[in-house]
């Protein structure tokens, strides 16, 4: 049986959020709910963080970035026409 890998189901809405809990102290942006999957989710985290000047990772779907580039992040999302959110505080 062949299995093809889709878009994770969402709201729509992808949602940008700070956090730095367990992380030493180490501030991270996060950006989740983007409906994409594999190397198209890899080839935006590259594009965001190539924006921000900062480095990161794509884990489980989520989109890390290193510092506090939420602001950024929404800007360059919007740009790109997804409607981003602010999540959390």
């Amino acid at each position: 049986m062949c299995t093809k890998r889709s878009a994770p189901a969402g709201d729509g809405n992808v949602r940008v959020s700070r956090q730095s809990k367990g992380r030493g102290g180490k501030t991270v942006s996060l950006v989740s709910g983007v409906p994409l999957a594999g190397e198209a989710l890899a080839t935006l985290g590259a594009d965001l963080r190539r924006a921000c000047g900062s480095g990161g990772t794509v884990k489980d779907g989520v989109i890390e970035i290193q510092g506090d580039h939420c602001e950024r992040l929404l800007q360059e999302l919007e740009k790109r026409g997804w409607k981003a959110r602010r999540a959390g505080g």
